[in-house]
């Protein structure tokens, strides 16, 4: 076999062991039978450990894949229109939930890979949370976003609605509730006048 040929046939089966795996994940959480993806992606067994060692190593690739998506959902959302950094912010903080409340355990995963610097996640992983602060920073600019969060405690809070979401069901009707709540929690609030005493 022609060696491109071969190495067509190993990204060929890598993306469908990752597509096999977001399936048995999404279904079963992230302790899915590694059998089971290697069913799902017409594989052998040994051919997903050729690719993915450990059960770490094939999480760690849907992670990556997802932070740098989320990454680059972060980049278009800042060429939004001047006027709308708190939308943008705030349309973001909701693929991030989304894909954290995807699948079962995964918010756990995510947030071992946000504070692990050792990780083999680190760069994409920082390189998301990077873009994201860049929303935060430019809607907390514009006056719309309390100056004194960071963008790992929103993100930390983010997925704790996640998790909490998972245990309830997966309701995306919850998690847009929580997320609105969050949002008002998160907005620069109107000031009112303190009642005067007379």
């Amino acid at each position: 076999m022609p060696e491109t040929t071969a190495r067509a046939d190993v990204r060929r089966n890598r993306e469908r062991l990752l597509a096999a795996a977001r399936e048995a994940i999404a279904a079963d959480g992230t302790e899915a039978s590694l059998r089971d993806i290697a069913r799902r992606a017409e594989v052998g067994i040994g051919t997903l450990y050729r690719h993915f060692p450990t059960r770490e190593a094939l999480l760690e690739a849907i992670l990556d894949t997802n932070f740098d998506m989320l990454r680059e959902r972060a980049d278009q959302l800042l060429d939004s229109p001047p006027g709308a950094p708190l939308e943008a912010f705030l349309t973001w903080l909701a693929d991030v939930a989304a894909g954290a409340r995807t699948y079962q355990g995964l918010p756990h995963s995510i947030m071992a890979a946000l504070a692990d610097e050792t990780s083999e996640l680190h760069g994409s992983c920082a390189a998301m949370r990077a873009s994201g602060g860049q929303l935060l920073r430019r809607a907390q600019e514009a006056g719309q976003v309390r100056a004194d969060v960071n963008v790992y405690e929103v993100i930390t809070i983010v997925i704790g609605l996640a998790w909490a979401v998972q245990q309830d069901g997966g309701s995306p009707e919850l998690m847009a509730r929580l997320l609105d709540v969050a949002a008002y929690g998160l907005a620069v609030q109107p000031v009112v006048a303190a009642p005067q005493v007379t």
